[in-house]
């Protein structure tokens, strides 16, 4: 079925696409071969109906957009009006037989009359030319600069939209597309609006060409004399300019509404009717001066009196209306109300959490606010960009509230309801951080640094500067809340991955990979079980962005074993290449390693359960563990804790140290790459007694 209907739809789009060619070939050919006269009439008749079409299509959308095709269409209508002035005066200056449309314009609308049409000809050129053409053009010419100035700010309110959380991604991209479509719109209608100039031109010249060549040919060529010559070439001229006139009027008409048409949800007329006739007293006001007019000045008193009692009439009509719709409203509210208490309350909607969100006090909503210059909308985004490269994972909407609970300077994150962050900022100061090369002391209000505990100090305006020749760290108010947000997302990715943001990243592997992925989900492995696994290295800082490694080697070992625990160490030998190379420095991973005692006493301690693995070690021992690790650390500096320990025990030990010692990394042998260079710089020795 699906196949029958693509082969319907196809031939349908084709036969659209070779009328329109076949059109614009044959508005060409018209300029170059002659036309019969019946055949001129016809295509006068679709002139003047496409015009008019237009023109109706125009009154009626409600959006610039909804004709977007209008520049391109004004080209070929212009086109098409031209090609039919030089067939008609073709057969003009030819025959003299133009066809029964440009007669009987020239007889009926003009009276016979080629003065009176010439007249009327040069007033509809005036009028389209100067009035409704150059405004037009002046309307599409600021419209394009306007909404070409304006994109930028637009699209910046599309990401703080996103970034707060009111819009999808679907959304987002969908608005930026209409940003784009509106602005090469208004672009093309500015160029556009040149051809319709152009047109009025090209009216006036061919008039005045048709005139002097049938006055030529008439006195030249058959002999006629002046005045028949002038009655007989001028009325056929006129009659075709005015043939010509008119649909070009309709169109520049519907050029000049569609550029004027701002967004509504309603069509001109309706728009038109609403806002002019909606308010009772206006419509009073004007019944009173029209009827004044009717007994002063000896103005006829019939139009006028007519006119202010029609206005009087539409006044009580409006407010009858009003008064109507009011008590109408005020029916269905109240109506709302009684169902509301009639039914339980609906909690569903407050059930949900957020998966991270951040809470300010009101001091902190410049930061956020763009009007009042912050920037930390923008900050936010690039931290989800800056944790796609860096961790692979795909940042949920963080939504910002202010919370009036707060301290004004406060502000706390929470990841899925949970408070996991919290920090004060002081707007209008600077925070200054010592990183070891101060030397010189600076006043300022003592404070702590929210990501990493460091020391600092809360400086204004007036020391910033002393304090970076100072050697402190200086950064603003915006930078230390995104770091600190930054630190509490790497931390938590693991709590930030769920199934869902599993399957994000399993379909957008599938795209270039599928065959990996379908082997391992479902067959072999679960969605859930592929995520404990990606959690499980985000949980020790390992990236996930490898991701087709991971998936390669997981659908390897997932036959030999679904353990969780013990793919992720496969998963991590894998990846033992990029892992040494987090901690490298220099070229050489430098670490500490741990006693045969240890390792044993660990090894020992290990035991496999339904739920996974368990580590049950005796508390003093695992106190000594504590100090021994402690002592060793702060007797060898190096440049990150890590430790170096045999597969069997690297998981138990991690799972040992992670409250204690949360920051020590734990590297097994099978992980280090051999091309990777190791130096020991300790041991943590075992000190038990009995």
């Amino acid at each position: 079925m699906a196949k029958s209907g693509v082969s319907v739809n196809q031939p349908v789009g084709r036969l659209s696409d070779l009328v329109v060619v076949a059109a614009v070939v044959l508005v060409v050919v018209m300029m170059v071969l002659p036309l019969p006269p019946f055949v001129l009439d016809l295509l006068l008749a679709v002139n003047i109906s496409l015009s008019l079409l237009i023109l109706l299509i125009a009154m009626n959308v409600r959006q610039a957009l909804e004709i977007s095709v209008f520049p391109s269409l004004l080209l070929i209508t212009t086109l098409f009006r031209l090609a039919l002035s030089v067939s008609s005066t073709r057969l003009i200056l030819l025959t003299g037989n133009p066809g029964r449309i440009i007669i009987a314009f020239g007889d009926f609308v003009v009276g016979g009359n080629y003065v009176v049409g010439f007249v009327i000809f040069l007033i509809l050129v005036i009028v389209q030319f100067i009035v409704i053409t150059k405004g037009s053009e002046r309307v599409a010419e600021v419209a394009a600069r306007f909404t070409l100035d304006a994109m930028p700010g637009k699209q910046m309110s599309i990401d703080a939209d996103l970034n707060s959380g009111l819009i999808s991604e679907a959304e987002a991209r969908h608005r930026r597309q209409l940003i784009a479509r509106e602005a090469d719109f208004y672009g093309a209608m500015d160029g556009a609006a040149k051809f319709v100039k152009g047109d009025a031109i090209a009216g006036i010249i061919i008039l005045i060409i048709d005139l002097l060549g049938g006055l030529a040919i008439g006195m030249l060529q058959k002999g006629l004399d002046l005045s028949t010559a002038l009655s007989r070439y001028a009325l056929l001229t006129v009659g075709d300019g005015l043939v010509s006139q008119i649909p070009a009027l309709l169109i520049s008409t519907a050029t000049g509404i569609v550029v004027t048409r701002g967004a509504s949800e309603n069509n001109l007329g309706s728009d038109v009717t609403q806002q002019l006739f909606s308010h009772y007293r206006v419509l009073v006001t004007a019944a009173v001066v029209v009827a004044v007019f009717g007994f002063v000045g000896g103005l006829p008193k019939l139009p006028f009196l007519a006119l202010a009692a029609a206005f009087g009439g539409l006044a009580v009509a409006v407010k009858r209306a009003e008064q109507g719709q009011e008590l109408e409203e005020e029916t269905v509210l109240e109506q709302q109300r009684l169902e509301e208490a009639r039914k339980p309350e609906s909690v569903v909607s407050l059930l949900q959490v957020d998966p991270i969100e951040m809470e300010i006090g009101y001091s902190l909503i410049p930061l956020v606010d763009e009007g009042q210059g912050g920037d930390l909308l923008d900050r936010i985004s690039m931290i989800r960009r800056q944790c796609a490269i860096e961790l692979g994972i795909l940042v949920p909407v963080i939504r910002i509230r202010d919370n009036l609970q707060l301290n004004p300077d406060e502000y706390v994150v929470k990841i899925k309801g949970i408070q996991v962050g919290r920090g004060e900022l002081m707007v209008n100061h600077y925070l200054a951080m010592d990183a070891g090369g101060v030397t010189e002391e600076v006043s300022g209000i003592p404070t702590t640094e929210p990501a990493f505990g460091l020391k600092a100090l809360w400086v204004d305006a007036a020391t910033r500067e002393r304090a970076e020749y100072a050697g402190y760290t200086v950064v603003d108010p915006p930078a230390v809340l995104a770091t600190h947000l930054t630190e509490i997302i790497r931390t938590h990715a693991h709590e930030l991955l769920g199934r869902q943001e599993v399957k994000t990243l399993l379909d957008g592997a599938r795209e270039n990979y599928s065959a990996v992925v379908d082997e391992l989900v479902p067959d072999l492995l679960t969605v859930g079980e592929v995520q404990k696994v990606l959690q499980n290295l985000l949980r020790e800082g390992v990236p996930i962005r490898n991701l087709v490694t991971i998936l390669e080697t997981l659908a390897d070992m997932a036959p030999v074993t679904r353990d969780v625990d013990y793919l992720t160490e496969y998963v991590r030998e894998a990846l033992s290449r990029q892992i040494c190379q987090m901690y490298q420095e220099s070229g050489v991973l430098t670490v500490l390693t741990l006693s045969p005692e240890w390792e044993e006493v660990i090894a020992d301690s290990v035991e496999h359960t339904d739920r996974g693995l368990a580590v049950s070690l005796d508390p003093r021992l695992l106190q000594e563990l504590y100090g021994a690790l402690g002592q060793a650390l702060e007797e060898h500096i190096m440049p990150y804790p890590l430790i170096l320990v045999s597969p069997q025990i690297r998981m138990a030990l991690k799972r040992l140290t992670e409250r204690a010692i949360p920051r020590l990394i734990v590297l097994s042998y099978n992980e280090i790459s051999p091309d990777v260079q190791v130096n020991a710089a300790g041991m943590v020795k075992w000190k038990h007694e009995g």
